[in-house]
């Protein structure tokens, strides 16, 4: 996910785009564990598209905090 779709994307579809990945993150730890997967870089690319969106996520909180 490109960094423009993350911006377009609303608070509340970041909150559960982020809850999706972590669920996926889970489930993609757990099968490498029980079996090694064909590309284990997916984890990795995992991690830092939910950082990506939790950084978007911040950013708009922060901001909505000091416009008020």
């Amino acid at each position: 996910m490109k960094a423009s779709e993350i911006k377009e994307l609303t608070a509340k579809e970041l909150d559960e785009k982020i809850i999706a990945e972590n669920a996926a993150l889970v489930r993609l730890k757990l099968n490498h564990t029980v079996s090694p997967l064909e590309n284990p870089l997916t984890i990795r690319e995992t991690r830092r598209l939910i950082a990506r969106l939790k950084t978007e996520l911040h950013q708009r909180v922060l901001i909505e905090n000091r416009d008020k």
